[in-house]
């Protein structure tokens, strides 16, 4: 079977007659036999469900249970494809969702039902997971066995996953079977997945890592699953250890989560072999691998499959990988390639301002395109590229290095900053749990540097001890300090554990937690006060720029 040509729909049918453990949940386990019957009962019942000439379109409505699971494996077979339903999602928002993907079958359980109930979803049937009625429903297709049906090709849309865009509504990318194969093979070749593997899927399964990372490998190499029905950072270490997960991926924060919970001295006691991810910056990996024994692997690969990089040993500490291909970082107003980049003694990037621009593949690419959304589309492939959205720089060597987002880049007296070099330097201060730099208006022109960070527990916010914190970083540029440091509990998160910088960046300075800043020709950070806000406030306005706070 081609590892290119091959399709999800196959994969399934390969477990039939497998009886090894194939998906755990809690007390619950079903081999890879039964989950491919399970999916072969459910893909029965979606025939039958869709009407003729709709769109074999499914939205899933569900935390991680076995259930998400076997209706991904009924997609596949039907030829249908899945629509990850976010459940922070609200109101004319979520049936916005629902509606734009074209869903005619929606399945959910009953802690969701709530959320549905009253919005405008004409001619969409509802499947209840948890319910008799459900089992009654599915119980006649119970003799199913996993027999793709001709429409299900390497071609067949089987993932619509929506991008969580900080402007806008969602997109929702589309994933076919033979894509989703393509990148499980990969990563199986790359890390060396075996059939004995457990992978452990914390991360929730409507976004695009925990299927396309966890999942989709899992099922390639025969490997068993795990699920958690929510990340849950005190619970991580019983459920690797209960299950025997070897391998697991994260988004976000989850790494830092972790790194807060109380150290104990068996944390290397567990059986992980692999964390795989992204944002977890080198500082925290460096931690969690001695903490934990685990390596962690920081790759990239954009949501809608256009560019990846992958890491390779010799990679240097803080770089995702080398470039392959026809991937270039490039101005993004010129297209010009940006040069190498430079570096101090210390490592400090010298010449950020002409070294960050956008990544592009210049060359083929899987980008399928989201649904529906033809400007989305032009955006993306723009001048025959593909056009990341990312930031980065390359070294001379040709590794490259995650500079955050095009949207996050930060101009300070005309020179520009990425936020994510500035949270790698902040993410070494000791009692920090989580860190998050963004821009907020500068009242006369461009940006200023602010930053929350969470504080371990029991930990306390020292001003002069910061202040000596940043004075130390060798790498931390003149224009880098955090003008605001927002201290807070808790990181404000969406619900793949990203930081919620749209929340962050629309309260700036104006927010329900103390700020502490350096008023302009001061060192030192002090509180920033109700007459100081008021100050601020009315500079902004005599320039005519209060309407930039907030954006």
């Amino acid at each position: 079977m081609s590892a290119m040509r091959s399709t999800v729909a196959e994969l399934v049918q390969r477990q039939w007659g497998d009886h090894r453990p194939g998906l755990r949940f809690g007390q619950q386990t079903l081999s890879h036999h039964q989950v491919a019957a399970g999916a072969a009962a459910r893909a029965a019942l979606l025939a039958d469900l869709l009407p003729d000439g709709a769109e074999p379109h499914l939205g899933v409505l569900l935390d991680n249970t076995p259930e998400y699971s076997l209706w991904l494996g009924a997609a596949a077979l039907a030829g249908a494809a899945v629509a990850g339903i976010n459940p922070t999602r609200r109101g004319a928002e979520l049936a916005r969702d629902i509606r734009h993907t074209e869903c005619r079958v929606m399945v959910t359980e009953e802690r969701y039902l709530p959320l549905l109930d009253g919005l405008e979803l004409p001619d969409v049937r509802l499947l209840v997971t948890d319910t008799q009625d459900y089992a009654t429903l599915v119980a006649p297709y119970a003799g199913a066995k996993p027999e793709p049906v001709a429409r299900a090709t390497p071609d067949s849309r089987f993932l619509l996953y929506f991008t969580s865009g900080s402007t806008g509504a969602p997109k929702a990318a589309i994933c076919s079977q033979g894509r989703l194969a393509a990148a499980g093979r990969s990563l199986v070749d790359q890390f060396g997945v075996r059939a004995e593997d457990v992978h452990y899927v914390c991360m929730p399964m409507f976004h695009g890592n925990a299927v396309i990372a966890d999942w989709a490998p899992a099922l390639v190499a025969g490997a068993g699953v795990a699920l958690r029905r929510r990340f849950s950072a005190s619970r991580f270490l019983d459920d690797v250890r209960a299950y025997g997960a070897t391998y697991f991926t994260y988004v976000g924060r989850a790494v830092q989560y972790l790194l807060a919970t109380p150290e104990r001295p068996d944390d290397r006691d567990n059986p992980l072999r692999l964390g795989f991810g992204t944002e977890a910056g080198a500082v925290d990996a460096a931690a969690f691998e001695e903490r934990f024994g685990v390596r962690l692997v920081e790759g990239y690969g954009s949501s809608e499959g256009g560019a990846a990089v992958q890491w390779s040993p010799g990679t240097p500490a803080g770089a995702i990988g080398r470039a392959v291909g026809d991937l270039a970082v490039v101005d993004p107003e010129t297209g010009a390639e940006c040069p190498a980049a430079r570096f101090s003694p210390a490592g400090r990037l010298l010449n950020g301002d002409e070294a960050i621009g956008e990544l592009v593949n210049r060359g083929p690419n899987p980008f399928e395109g989201y649904w529906r959304n033809p400007e989305a589309d032009a955006a993306r492939r723009r001048a025959g590229w593909y056009w990341t959205g990312d930031l980065f720089y390359r070294d001379a060597d040709g590794f490259l290095y995650f500079a955050g987002r095009a949207d996050d880049r930060i101009r300070v007296d005309s020179e520009n900053l990425a936020t994510a070099m500035i949270e790698n330097i902040l993410a070494r201060y000791e009692d920090a749990a989580a860190v998050a730099v963004y821009a907020v208006a500068d009242p006369v022109a461009g940006d200023q540097v602010m930053a929350t960070l969470a504080l371990r527990e029991g930990a306390a916010f020292d001003p002069e001890r910061f202040a000596s914190f940043l004075h130390e970083q060798g790498d931390l540029g003149t224009k880098m300090a955090p003008r605001f440091v927002r201290v807070t509990a808790r990181m404000p998160v969406t619900a793949t554990n990203k930081i919620h910088r749209v929340a962050l960046r629309r309260e700036g300075f104006r927010c329900a937690d103390p700020v502490w800043w350096r008023a302009p020709g001061e060192q030192a950070y002090r509180l920033l006060g109700e007459g100081d806000v008021a100050g601020l406030l009315q500079e902004y306005r005599v320039r005519r720029r209060e309407g930039l706070l907030g954006r």
